[in-house]
């Protein structure tokens, strides 16, 4: 067959086995993280967290529409996009494979013979498949989010720019250069990712069109590459809009015309130059000239796929994060300002002070009618600083203290110690490197234990690579052997990938050196770029794909190299087909291990957990989320689905926001305006960002009515001066009071009339923290105003810190914390940990309105459906059992009991999950049901006694990786396990059990004694 028409029909058919696969496993409905939002943004067109994914949302919004009406349906045809793209990418990558696999055969031969087509075929399938099922590239080739598309787009450009290569003498070749261009400037819409491309591209181009190819031009073009680099990301991308926004303060404040005014006059000036630029370039005879504006003017081209970001923005949709409606504020929101500035080639240690500050740049927003000065920035000198800072933080950041931990434990730094460079230099090979990169780049080519998050542990099991060859002597826990995220490759996709490498570099050295300027700038450079500066939310290998994408393009070769080695014992015929039948071994073994771990297709967590979010809300309620996973997920089912409209969701991290706080104040699905009173005027950016405490002595709780009012006046009386001069108002008590209306509560059915002797006359509560912001005056303007007509509720997941001390006010009524005005229980701690409930209504949503992501049955369940979603789970039914045997309904409290066995799975993901399972197992033994009682027991300790028989091995060979937490929790576990046995006399499984408890604390004495 003819080589093109083979290596056409070997693309489709890596295309229609990968398509295949991720369809089988795609998630068929919504997923955790980012998915949810991106879904309903695409779905409904609307505005997502910055910098802004367009063109995304723009194709998934066509996607959507083979939903034909059934929005149930749109999840599951926008992760279909993803898995459409990603087996596009597999068809590119294999074409990718065969032309430099094309260029190494001619290097050595004039002309290729079937012998030579079969040798890169092989090549290009045992690559291409290989990276195929892949961890990273599956993980995200199956779920709606960006990463998939964006490697389609590096995928395209990287194959673009080999075919330039390969026709480059011929007369219209550089449409090619012009094609990539103009993904480019798509992709940028997609996610920045691609741009990283761009070295390799422009060194390609040069080993191409220069004549003389030596160190010192090769140092130039490299420069060079980094400075279009830099162009594209912070010229086009950035000071475009940049110029455009003080072309329109200009016109609006200065020449008094209308928003966006200048900013057309600028991008008509910009469009003006590039024409006329175009025709000089053409009268001139400069056809460089001509190609490098032609290129501008398609990744113009592609980057105009913005402009549906202000348009969307001013149509006000639900979702509309950071209403970038004008170009001040889009640029904010594309250069990600509200997420801080990291210090890249210079800045400060962590514990560097500021010894000097000055005023920057005005920061300026849209009025009514002009652009209004809204503070100005401030650049701060520090008393000292250092090259490649790593172990950075400022006091002014949120998570400073948290930051400095996490620095001195990492490093063993002790207290009142200094951070030294070498320190610095220690952070960046240990962790940001070697924990956050490479650990990532070896689960997916030699193996993984398990799924769950591994960032702050090198030594520990959990999240860390492994080969599998030497598992065999570490006694590893049941859990992890046992586990279908257990996925040893054996380091054999490692191995192949190293000698295509080693192959690739003998034979074709610059070819070599643009595959391994891809793998630098998609990996390492973005660790360096992005300087990491404490643990994530979650692990971000999906970051990285591209830099894996290079390197199995090396797999791909070692097919060649192997066969070269081979050849000279056999034929080439026998030398290619052995070779090529030994290498397929790396994608069956990849696809055969992770197959188990990657199959989401009977999976339903994320839909359902944020179903039962939404359903445990009273009607018309107010529901505080945070995290991204109770409320990505939240808004995909109300904004896509319409469960539950009639609910206003608060995200309370954008709720300190003055755009956020004001897109509240407006009606959204079938919910009403909230209850904020408050004119813009009052908080809008410079205004009220931050209220410090300031104790004015008072005496008892004070009304939170006359809070509120004290705080957001504007009278000089009710703020104080700082030593800046300037004059800010103050929180003078953190002691709040709110007089309670009984018949309002009553009237609005905020409690049953069985409950009306239980609402105090006044709720009373301490606020815990020491200054306020946006979010916390909004809250307290919608507690002054609501008058209990709409129900106020908190999502379970949500830490205490984050509601603003109600705690003692807050009642578990499923996923959710409803406030009551019940008087306190002075027999609890205030603490919202004690899991106070409304039993009977609690019952009602948990038995009857709940629904449970397919749990028990699901082929697979990710490490946030059985590391957050199961605790929360077994916390929901532990505290509904106790609050209905409290409340008097113990036959309730064992349907709900059997209702949990019935709909969960009986599994032990850690050392927590175990610990709520034994107090389940100690609730049915309450309630007389032994044998429930006695499976969750044994199922416990089962667990704990596979985790202690693991970390004996390593107390006494005195390994790394000791889990000391697990196993004194474990004691204490079996510790209570013994009284339950005892108190609930089962004989012999009591008998069990002390013999163990005492075996352990025999084993594992020395650690107790040390500790």
């Amino acid at each position: 067959m003819h080589y093109k028409k083979l290596n056409n029909l070997l693309g489709w058919l890596c295309f229609g086995i990968a398509a295949i696969t991720y369809i089988l496993t795609l998630e068929q409905s919504v997923s955790f993280w980012d998915c949810g939002e991106f879904i309903a943004c695409a779905f409904r067109l609307q505005i997502s967290h910055q910098p802004g994914y367009p063109m995304f949302a723009m194709l998934g919004k066509v996607f959507s529409l083979l939903s034909m009406g059934d929005n149930a349906k749109v999840a599951f045809y926008t992760n279909l996009m993803s898995a459409l793209a990603s087996a596009a990418t597999i068809m590119f990558l294999f074409w990718t494979i065969t032309a430099l696999a094309k260029k190494l055969m001619l290097k050595k031969v004039e002309k290729l013979d079937s012998n030579h087509t079969w040798m890169i075929m092989a090549a290009g399938l045992v690559g291409a498949l290989a990276f195929t099922f892949t961890d990273t590239f599956w993980f995200s080739a199956v779920e709606t989010i960006v990463f998939a598309m964006s490697s389609l787009c590096t995928a395209i450009v990287f194959w673009a720019i080999l075919k330039w290569d390969a026709h480059a003498d011929e007369a219209d070749a550089d449409k090619y250069i012009v094609l990539i261009a103009y993904i480019i400037g798509l992709s940028i819409g997609i996610h920045l990712l691609n741009l990283l491309t761009i070295p390799a591209i422009v060194m390609v181009y040069f080993f191409r069109r220069h004549k003389k190819v030596n160190v010192k031009s090769a140092l130039v073009a490299f420069t060079m590459s980094i400075a279009i680099l830099a162009f594209v990301q912070f010229g086009v991308r950035g000071y475009t809009i940049h110029i455009a926004a003080y072309f329109d303060l200009f016109f609006v404040n200065t020449l008094g015309m209308g928003f966006g005014t200048g900013a057309f006059v600028f991008f008509a000036l910009l469009i003006g130059a590039i024409v006329y630029g175009l025709f000089y370039s053409i009268r001139k005879a400069k056809p460089i000239l001509n190609l490098a504006l032609l290129c501008l003017a398609f990744i113009y081209f592609g980057y105009s796929s913005f402009a549906y970001i202000p348009i969307r923005a001013t149509a006000n949709t639900n979702l509309n994060n950071s209403h970038p409606d004008n170009a001040f504020t889009l640029y904010g929101y594309l250069n990600r300002i509200q997420y801080g500035e990291t210090p890249l080639l210079n800045g400060p240690f962590y514990d560097a002070k500021v010894v000097d500050q000055s005023e920057g740049s005005p920061i300026y927003r849209k009025g009514k009618t002009n652009y209004e000065v809204t503070g100005k920035r401030m650049n701060y000198t520090y008393d000292h600083t250092t090259l490649l800072p790593r172990i950075w933080s400022t006091e002014s950041d949120a998570n400073y203290a948290q930051n400095v931990q996490f620095y001195k434990n990492f490093l063993g730094i002790a207290e009142g110690q200094a951070p030294t460079f070498s320190d610095n230099l220690k952070y960046l090979f240990n962790w940001q490197i070697y924990q956050m990169y490479v650990r990532y780049f070896l689960w997916n080519f030699v193996g993984r234990y398990n799924d769950a998050d591994g960032q702050q542990n090198p030594s520990g099991i959990d999240g860390n690579w492994t080969s599998g060859i030497f598992d065999g002597s570490k006694h590893l826990p049941k859990s992890v052997t046992g586990s279908v995220t257990y996925t040893p490759l054996y380091a054999i996709p490692f191995l192949l990938g190293l000698i295509g490498m080693v192959y690739h570099f003998r034979n074709k050295r610059r070819d070599a050196l643009v595959i391994a300027l891809l793998f630098f700038f998609t990996g390492i450079a973005i660790v360096l770029y992005v300087n990491q500066d404490n643990l994530q939310p979650r692990e971000r290998d999906y970051s990285y794909v591209v830099s894996f994408y290079a390197f199995a393009i090396w797999i791909g070769l070692g097919v060649i190299a192997l066969i070269e080695f081979t050849r000279r014992w056999l034929t080439v015929r026998m030398a290619t087909i052995g070779s090529f039948a030994i290498c397929l071994v790396v994608p069956v073994l990849i696809a055969a291990k992770e197959w188990k771990s990657h199959d989401r297709s009977t999976k339903l967590t994320a839909h359902d957990m944020a179903y039962n979010f939404l359903i445990s809300c009273p009607k018309d309620a107010i529901l505080f989320t945070y995290g991204d996973n109770d409320t990505y997920s939240l808004w995909y089912d109300q904004e896509v689905e319409g469960i539950r409209p009639d609910v206003r969701i608060v995200c309370l991290s954008l709720f300190s926001s003055d755009w956020y706080v004001h897109q509240m104040q407006g009606k959204m699905n079938q919910s009403d305006p909230l209850p904020i009173t408050m004119d813009f005027s009052k908080y809008k950016d410079g205004t009220r960002d931050v209220i410090y405490y300031n104790d004015a002595k008072l005496a008892g709780a004070v009304e939170v009515k006359d809070v509120f009012d004290f705080i957001t006046s504007d009278d000089s009386r009710t703020k104080v001066e700082y030593s800046n001069g300037e004059m800010s108002n103050y929180l003078p008590t953190k002691n709040f009071k709110l007089t309670i209306d009984a018949d309002a509560v009553m009237k609005n059915g905020v409690v049953t009339p069985e409950q009306k002797d239980r609402i105090a006359k006044a709720m009373e509560w301490t606020y815990n923290g020491n200054y306020m912001t946006k979010d916390n005056l909004a809250i307290l303007d919608i507690l002054t105003h609501n008058n209990w007509k709409r129900p106020i509720c908190f999502t379970t997941t949500m830490s205490n810190q984050s509601m603003a001390g109600l705690a003692p006010y807050l009642y578990k009524e499923g996923f959710t914390y409803r406030l009551l005005p019940f008087k306190p229980d002075t027999a609890q701690h205030d603490d919202y940990n004690n899991n106070k409930i409304n039993s009977l209504v609690m019952y009602h949503n948990v038995m009857t309105k709940f629904k449970y992501g397919n749990y028990k049955k699901a082929k697979y369940l990710d490490n946030i459906s059985t590391m957050q979603f199961y605790d929360v789970m077994e916390n929901t039914f532990f505290n509904l059992a106790n609050g209905l045997i409290q409340d008097g309904h113990p036959d309730m409290a064992l349907n709900a009991l059997h209702k949990f066995d019935a709909e969960m799975p009986d599994i032990n993901p850690d050392i927590d999950t175990a610990s709520k399972k034994y107090l389940l197992a100690e609730t049915a033994y309450r309630l007389h049901d032994a044998v429930l009682g006695k499976r969750y027991i044994k199922s416990v300790d089962n667990y704990i006694t596979d985790q202690l028989d693991y970390n004996y091995t390593l107390l006494d060979k005195q390994e790394q990786g000791l889990d000391i937490r697990t196993v004194q929790i474990s004691m204490s576990l079996l510790n209570a396990m013994v009284d339950t046995s005892k108190i609930y006399q089962d004989k012999e499984l009591h008998g069990q059990l002390v013999a163990k408890l005492k075996d352990y604390s025999n084993k594992f004495s020395p650690l107790m004694q040390s500790r």
